[in-house]
C-alpha cells in the first residue's frame, strides 16, 4: 500500500485524531483505568496555618491508586523522623481524626479501607515543617484517560503547586453525566477549550453544570491549512514545528494569555485547560504554566511525557488499525516527545530572549500578575 502524500490537516497533526483517505482510522475507546500506572502526584495543604511559616520539607512525594482500590504511598522528607497520614476528600481541610499510615521520613505506605469517593487526598504529616497533600493524579475518567491534575509539583526553591486547582485534559465529548457530575463536586467552574472552531464543531464539548466555557483557539486559521506528512522524519519535524508555531503565534499568545490571566485572577474556582489529545496545545499549557511557577525544567518535561503513558491504550488502539508502513509515520503524530517540547522552549528563546520575555512580551504578564500567579497556586 502507498504511503505517499498521506494528507493531515495541521491542527489534526497536534490532536493525534488523525484523518486518511484510506485507510480509515476506527480509534477504540481507550481501556478504563489505562492512566492509573502513571497516576502519582504531589501537592499541598492550604490547611494548619500555625505550621505554614515552616518550610515543607518533602522533596518527593507520590500516592497512586491500584486496582483493588488501595492507594501506594511514597515520600522523602529529609530531616523528618516520623510521617503521619491522615486522608480526606478536601485537600483544603483533612480532618486529623485518625491516621490512615505511618512512617519514617523516608517511606512507601499502602492505606486500604477507604470507602469511595470523587478524590482521595492524603495529607502527609512531618514531625518537623509543614505537612504536605498527596492524590492520585489521574482522574480515572475512562472517557478521558489523560484528564489530570496539573499541580502538584515541587519548585526549584522548595514550594509546592496546590493541586485540585488547575486540571488538564484531552477531548471532552465522550464525559458521562456521572462524569460532569464529579467534575461539579470537585469545583470545576471554567473549562478552556484550546481546540479549532472544526474540532469543537466535531466533538462538542460536555462541561459540568454551571462551568464557564472559554473559547481560547491556539491555532486561529491554522486548521484551514494541509500539509503532506511522508516519513517519520517529516512527521517528527512537523511536530517540532507546531511546537514552536504554539509559542509564537499571534492565536497561542491570545489564548495562553488568557489561561494563564484566569489563574491569575480566580475567585476560589478551579480550572480545566484541553484540547483534542490533552497532550501538544495543552501539553505546552501546562508547560507555560509549571515554568512560570518556577517548576524545573525536567520536572516541566516529565509531566509533557506523561501523557505517553495516560494514553498508551489509545494511541496503541489507533495504531493497530494502520499497516505497519502506517504506524511509523503516524507514531511520531500521536506521541509526545522530548524534542518536541524543546522545541518550545527554543523557540521562547529566540524570539523572546528569556522565558520572563515570554511571559511579559509574550503572555502580557507583568511581574505583579507573576506574584499573584504563585499566591494563588505555590504554597509552602
Amino acid at each position: 500500500m502507498s504511503i505517499s502524500h498521506t494528507r493531515l490537516t495541521a491542527a489534526v497533526a497536534l490532536t493525534g485524531a488523525l484523518v486518511l483517505g484510506t485507510p480509515a482510522l476506527a480509534v477504540a475507546a481507550p481501556a478504563a483505568g489505562s492512566a492509573s500506572a502513571g497516576s502519582a502526584s504531589a501537592g499541598t495543604s492550604a490547611a494548619a496555618p500555625a505550621v505554614a511559616r515552616h518550610a515543607i520539607p518533602f522533596t518527593s512525594a507520590t500516592a497512586t491508586q491500584q486496582a483493588d482500590g488501595s492507594f501506594t504511598l511514597n515520600w522523602t522528607a529529609p530531616g523528618a523522623r516520623n510521617v503521619t497520614v491522615y486522608a480526606g476528600t478536601d485537600p483544603d481541610d483533612i480532618r486529623h481524626r485518625k491516621a490512615v499510615a505511618k512512617g519514617t521520613g523516608s517511606a512507601t505506605v499502602t492505606v486500604t479501607g477507604l470507602a469511595a469517593a470523587d478524590r482521595w487526598f492524603f495529607e502527609l504529616v512531618p514531625d518537623r515543617g509543614a505537612p504536605l497533600v498527596v492524590a492520585d493524579r489521574s482522574l480515572h475518567l475512562a472517557s478521558a484517560p489523560n484528564f489530570r491534575d496539573a499541580g502538584g509539583y515541587r519548585t526549584a526553591d522548595g514550594q509546592w503547586v496546590r493541586m485540585g486547582v488547575v486540571y488538564r485534559s484531552g477531548d471532552l465529548s465522550k464525559l458521562t453525566d456521572q462524569d460532569l457530575a464529579k467534575l461539579r463536586r470537585l469545583g470545576v467552574r471554567t473549562v478552556f477549550d484550546l481546540r479549532t472552531p472544526g474540532e469543537q464543531k466535531t466533538a462538542p464539548d460536555r462541561i459540568p453544570a454551571g462551568a464557564t466555557a472559554v473559547n481560547a483557539n491556539v491555532l486561529g486559521a491554522a486548521d484551514t491549512g494541509a500539509f503532506n506528512v511522508t516519513s517519520p522524519q517529516a512527521a517528527v519535524q512537523a511536530m517540532v514545528d507546531a511546537e514552536r508555531t504554539m509559542v509564537s503565534a499571534d492565536s497561542a499568545r491570545t489564548a495562553y494569555h488568557a489561561v494563564l490571566n484566569a489563574l491569575v485572577e480566580r475567585n476560589d474556582e478551579n480550572v480545566l485547560f484541553h484540547c483534542t489529545a490533552g497532550k501538544d496545545r495543552t501539553g505546552w499549557a501546562s508547560a507555560a504554566l509549571l515554568t512560570a511557577l518556577g517548576v524545573p525544567r525536567e520536572t516541566v518535561e516529565a509531566d509533557y511525557l506523561a501523557s505517553n503513558t495516560y494514553r498508551a491504550a489509545e494511541i496503541a488502539a489507533t495504531l493497530a488499525h494502520l499497516p505497519p508502513a502506517y504506524q511509523a509515520i503516524y507514531k511520531p503524530l500521536l506521541d509526545v516527545r522530548s524534542e518536541y517540547l524543546a522545541a518550545g522552549f527554543d523557540e521562547v528563546q529566540r524570539k523572546f530572549g528569556s522565558f520572563d520575555g515570554y511571559l511579559e512580551s509574550g503572555l502580557g504578564l507583568d511581574k505583579r500578575d507573576l506574584r499573584d500567579l504563585r499566591s494563588q497556586l505555590l504554597v509552602g
